[in-house]
């Protein structure tokens, strides 16, 4: 099987998978208790205002019909109508996603930079007070709740030092740069304007941080580990024999190898901050896609709902393929079987 088969067979299996999430979303979202019609009216609405926005939900009609319906809309680009926003949901995703995205990003980028660092500190001074600190650092991102790290850093950085803002975007009394990408960081630098730059990237240290820990951790644990594997292999020996320079021999034959198994971790990781998003982003109020799902959930916004629980999973189906084509890349041992 060619390259470009097998990454056909993987969309193909991903779009199977896209429409098997849709239709589980698509009924646990009706198995939440309460009437959406009357939820989104309000107590003093009449039955025949209710009666009317059940209609025009198709909410009278069978949950096959239903679906039926909101198929048809997906493929013409339409999520429906949100019924906490009053607006339709494609409007919504489009004004929330980017702030989710970008702070994802930043959270992506902490992980690298600070995990894969740390794990190979750890793995090269194994066993000395390096590797202890490290070790420690790694455990306590692990076992630590995203959100949890939200509030640790909400006091520490709102109360006992506040030198990071911690909340919003960026300051309410700066004009916002010109929307191109919705992405303050790029929308900034395109407009040239550097002082929203700045204030843009600093809101996004805390929550970005917040997020990445976890991830974080078990990053630098697994890159500890793969390193420690492979400087315990004969032809590490046989490098040093020859008299290479540690940094040669660490870049050169001890991080490639070490590194492809934490390219995955990385992936995943990178994926399931999205759904980490959810709570760091209201302790944060950060106006992104997770914090919207958090409304329209208990709102019982169904469109709202439906459209969040489809965005994270098509998130993670790209970057699932997007990590196989590293792999692939990394390891050419790799073969593609049937």
């Amino acid at each position: 099987m060619s390259t470009l088969q097998y990454f056909l067979r993987r969309i193909f299996i991903s779009i199977i998978v896209f429409f098997g999430v849709s239709i589980v979303i698509f009924c646990l979202a009706r198995l939440i208790p309460g009437d959406p019609a009357r939820i989104a009216l309000g107590p003093f609405a009449t039955k025949e205002m209710v009666e009317q926005l059940r209609e025009t939900l198709h909410l009278n009609e069978s949950i096959f019909i239903q679906y039926k319906i909101f198929i048809q809309q997906l493929f013409q680009g339409d999520l429906g109508l949100s019924t906490y926003t009053k607006r339709p949901v494609l409007t919504d995703v489009i004004s929330y996603f980017p702030a989710t995205f970008e702070l994802v990003l930043m959270s992506g980028t902490l992980m690298i930079l600070i995990g894969m660092p740390l794990g190979i500190l750890s793995g090269k001074f194994k066993n000395t007070f390096v590797d202890h600190i490290a070790r420690i650092i790694s455990l306590l991102g692990v076992v630590t709740p995203s959100f949890l790290w939200a509030i640790i850093l909400m006091l520490l950085f709102a109360f006992w030092m506040p030198i990071l803002p911690v909340s919003e975007r960026m300051n309410e009394m700066l004009d916002p740069p010109k929307l191109v990408t919705g992405l303050l960081l790029v929308d900034s630098l395109i407009e040239g304007n550097f002082l929203v730059f700045k204030d843009a990237f600093l809101h996004l240290i805390l929550p970005g941080l917040a997020i990445a820990m976890p991830a974080i951790g078990n990053v630098a644990r697994l890159t500890r580990t793969n390193l420690s594997d492979v400087y315990e292999k004969q032809y590490i020996e046989f490098a040093k024999s020859y008299s290479f320079s540690e940094y040669k021999i660490a870049t050169k034959y001890a991080l490639k190898p070490a590194s492809i198994p934490t390219v995955t971790i990385i992936g995943l990781d990178f994926a399931f901050m999205l759904g980490n998003a959810f709570l760091v982003e209201t302790v944060f109020v950060w106006p992104g896609i997770a914090k919207y799902g958090v409304e329209v959930i208990l709102a019982k916004d169904l469109n709202g709902i439906i459209a969040t629980a489809l965005i994270i999973t098509t998130f993670f189906l790209i970057i699932n393929m997007l990590v196989d084509f590293f792999v692939l890349l990394l390891n050419p041992r790799i073969t593609i079987t049937d």
